[in-house]
């Protein structure tokens, strides 16, 4: 609806000196022009607001101008009081902050909303965090990282590369930091291209005198989203087709959901035939964790990388010691 565009509008602007129109088409998801209209009715509805045409322009606010939060709907007041689990605000020492910011924005709310906004703080947590994540990441450093990220300076990172042991030296254009699962990344463009770069793998962040130099429209959340897709619709290297016992697969689901495509038939009353996608044969190894609940049937090479690996570690561990 209009209105709510409108108030959308004028909220974001309260909280910066200037916004580009194009940011905020896709903030909002409409196009500049529409923006340049929505404009127009608020400075007619008395609203003190004025875009500056040019490269570095935008739309501002006249300076001191506020207003009230009272155009808040009832599920817009409950939106805002959905706990997040505290893990990604400690990690950027933004726990503190956090509660006050809400007990700030409690008082704020209309007065109809706060109880049903109180109850939700209550009744709804969002954790983050994977149920199995594997070992934790050491947040150490996150609060230097994000204040890096702030300086809207381009970063000289040192990176480590998965399986390397080796270091890169990197000059990036940072969009922010996103934490998945419990593991953080920066976002940043390399050579005009989205990149991720896990910080547990980096080995030092410098920031640097030059203004950082992001894609024009790019925000942070429409980057994620690019690399987000681009990671989980790679093409599989291999389809691997197993069968697992009944009893098994919802384990298997939950320790191979990167991998899992499916359950493709019925073997038996006992077992079940599955499909995984795998990016190598040797990458097949993570079923010997399921020992005789699991049994791989093709392709070839999969079960080749197994047999590789069984006698490898027969003659690690010999019978009888």
């Amino acid at each position: 609806m209009k209105s709510d565009r409108l108030l959308s509008i004028l909220l974001l602007l309260q909280h910066r000196d200037l916004v580009p129109a194009g940011e905020l088409a896709d903030r909002l998801e409409v196009s500049v022009r529409t923006v340049y209209r929505d404009v127009e009715a608020l400075s007619a509805a008395g609203v003190p607001v004025y875009a500056e045409r040019g490269r570095y322009g935008g739309i501002r606010l006249l300076p001191g101008f506020r207003t009230d939060m009272t155009g808040l709907t009832r599920d817009e007041a409950r939106a805002l009081f959905v706990l997040v689990g505290q893990s990604a605000h400690s990690a950027l020492g933004l726990d503190q902050a956090m509660g006050s910011a809400l007990r700030k924005m409690m008082a704020a709310l209309p007065a109809p909303h706060r109880p049903v906004a109180e109850l939700t703080s209550r009744r709804l947590l969002i954790d983050p965090d994977g149920w199995l994540p594997g070992p934790r990441q050491d947040a150490s450093g996150m609060d230097e990282l994000y204040d890096a990220v702030l300086a809207d300076r381009r970063l000289r990172i040192a990176y480590r590369h998965s399986g390397s042991t080796s270091v890169h030296t990197y000059t990036v254009d940072p969009y922010g930091l996103v934490s998945k699962a419990g593991t953080w990344y920066l976002v940043a463009d390399h050579a005009g291209q989205a990149q991720l770069f896990r910080t547990d793998r980096l080995g030092g962040v410098e920031v640097t005198t030059e203004p950082v130099r992001r894609r024009d429209g790019m925000q942070l959340a429409r980057v994620w989203e690019e690399l987000r897709r681009r990671v989980e619709n790679r093409e599989a290297g291999i389809v691997v087709r197993a069968r697992v016992r009944r009893r098994r697969l919802d384990m298997l689901q939950r320790l191979t959901r990167a991998n899992f495509r499916g359950v493709v038939g019925e073997a038996d009353d006992e077992w079940l035939t599955v499909e995984l996608d795998y990016p190598v044969p040797a990458a097949v190894c993570q079923l010997l964790q399921f020992g005789t609940d699991v049994e791989v049937l093709d392709p070839p090479e999969a079960v080749e990388a197994l047999s590789h690996m069984i006698a490898a570690l027969a003659a690690l561990y010999p019978a009888g010691g």
